[in-house]
């Protein structure tokens, strides 16, 4: 809704343009209805929000605080149907203090229930695959078995890959074969106890992403039984 200031400007605007006075500008913006943006409304049920955003809603309250449908609320009243990726992923890190991860998987899940992707789909038309475990071993453990190379090769067999960035015991970005990406997000659940989130970027199609997933599903166990040992 534009300010009287605004309108002002507008109706200016409209005598340069028409050569119209003042009133008669100002009048025929008056009866102009404006243009309005996509609706905050889905045709999605609430029963349906856990499993288009990919987590139990006992989950993301037990993570975030809230569930899908709170959510949900919060940002169509944010109006966040209308922004990119990044400044959802943005305003629920800055103004509601949740984490990266989670922080994405509030957006994420969000973007599905109003529509705007595919589950598994980015922003960009490409698809990702996420996956995640929980490890009986310190986080600085768990991040090395990303983050060395020696430690890697025992788990990650045979992938020559490059790592792009690592932030200790935070997060590592690494750059698969095939030009896509891979980041991994580690978190410290106790002196003994941590878990790593990964999401495997720029993926083609639904079925690269599923491949994905499974990949990497095993991966994970071979990295659980070699921490074990």
């Amino acid at each position: 809704m534009p300010t009287q200031k605004d309108f002002k400007r507008l109706v200016r605007g409209r005598m340069r343009k028409t050569g119209e006075s003042y009133t008669a500008a100002r009048a025929h913006l008056r009866k102009t209805k404006p243009k309005t943006k996509p609706a905050a409304a889905t045709a999605v049920p609430v029963s349906d929000y856990a499993k288009l955003g990919g987590k139990s809603d006992a989950i993301l309250k037990a993570k975030t605080g809230c569930t899908w449908e709170r959510w949900v609320n919060a940002l169509d009243y944010a109006k966040a149907y209308e922004w990119t990726h990044r400044e959802i992923a943005r305003h629920v890190m800055e103004k509601y203090k949740i984490p990266g991860w989670w922080a994405q998987t509030v957006t994420v899940g969000y973007e599905r229930i109003k529509g705007k992707r595919a589950i598994g789909q980015r922003m960009n038309g490409f698809f990702e695959a996420s996956k995640s475990k929980t490890f009986a071993v310190p986080v600085s453990r768990l991040y090395r078995a990303f983050s060395d190379g020696e430690m890697r090769a025992h788990w990650l067999t045979g992938v020559e890959l490059a790592v792009r960035s690592a932030t200790r015991d935070k997060s590592v970005t690494i750059t698969w074969p095939d030009r896509t990406s891979v980041t991994a997000w580690f978190e410290r659940k106790g002196t003994a106890k941590s878990v790593v989130s990964l999401a495997h970027q720029k993926l083609p199609d639904q079925a690269a992403a599923t491949q994905a997933k499974a990949f990497w599903g095993e991966r994970l166990e071979e990295l659980k039984v070699m921490l074990a040992e």
